[in-house]
């Protein structure tokens, strides 16, 4: 009789595995080309720059760049840099040649004043916001007004402005609403879609965590397991790193927005109730169980 043959099993043909790895391959591919699309695209919104105001060769050209959009204090930062153009600027319109001031829409808190022949700085003021409210964090939005009217040596003199947006957090949409020798948009602000898609996505891990502590307690309770600790401790932890999961959300929305009552507040219930249930449970069963072995 010929000896046992010592040749390993047949493995699993390539082919087999094809179909399988050719679905993840092409999802890989999509996902990675829609983030490069929409982040090209947010990268070119705060690259834009708007132009409002008198395209006067003569003229104050006033450089407004959104700094920082603070949702809390209704309130945003805004970067001013002032460039006295033509006849009103001299050294290449690093100074205005007669006392330059300001003017500003309501919602500025504040005009601006430059003295004669002195070197221009560039200057932060906030300006409030209109509308809207934070507790609908992260589908809040929020309107306010950016103008600027220029008087040079106590004479209004055209105003161009240059407006742009340098918050990565929020979405800026100018529309001009101004006359010719006047420069004033209407803004209207609202999150992101960078932080709009991580927000929701933070929502859908919510739940999904819920419904896996949820499927766990259910197999614990019908099977009668008792007291699994390691599951506990599974159950107990997620339970304190959903707290804090929720205060990496960007922006640092207060409790009490959208984010907490579409999410995390019941997912945060739903995992509580089930650690209680489980405890309940389990200390029944082992009780249970002691008392038959003493019988």
């Amino acid at each position: 009789m010929a000896p046992p043959s010592d040749a390993p099993p047949p493995s699993r043909s390539r082919a087999s595995i094809l179909p399988v790895l050719l679905p993840i391959a092409v999802l890989i591919v999509v996902a990675v080309s829609v983030g490069s699309w929409l982040q090209f695209s947010e990268r070119q919104a705060l690259d834009e720059v708007h132009t409002v105001g008198s395209p006067a060769p003569d003229r104050i050209d006033v450089q407004a760049t959104v700094q920082h959009v603070d949702a809390a204090a209704r309130e945003l930062v805004l970067r001013v840099r002032v460039t006295p153009r033509g006849k009103f600027g001299e050294e290449d319109g690093t100074a205005p040649v007669a006392e330059l001031r300001l003017q500003t829409t309501s919602a500025t808190l504040g005009d601006l004043t430059f003295e004669a022949h002195e070197r221009l700085t560039t200057k932060d003021v906030k300006v409030a916001l209109a509308d809207g409210s934070i507790a609908d964090y992260p589908f809040d939005t929020y309107e306010t007004d950016v103008g600027f009217w220029a008087l040079l040596g106590g004479e209004e003199v055209p105003v161009r402005m240059l407006f742009s947006n340098n918050d990565t957090l929020f979405s800026v949409s100018p529309t001009p609403v101004s006359p010719s020798r006047e420069a004033v948009v209407a803004l209207w602000l609202s999150r992101s879609g960078s932080l709009l898609v991580f927000a929701v996505l933070m929502m859908v891990v919510m739940w999904a965590l819920a419904a896996a502590v949820l499927m766990g307690a259910w197999y614990l309770m019908t099977r009668r397991e008792g007291l699994v600790w390691p599951a506990l401790a599974w159950m107990a932890a997620t339970l304190f790193a959903l707290s804090a999961f929720r205060n990496t959300a960007p922006g640092t929305p207060p409790i009490g927005c959208v984010i907490d009552w579409f999410a995390f507040l019941w997912a945060e219930t739903v995992i509580a109730l089930c650690l209680i249930a489980v405890v309940i449970a389990g200390v029944r069963t082992a009780l249970r169980t002691a008392a038959v072995g003493r019988t």
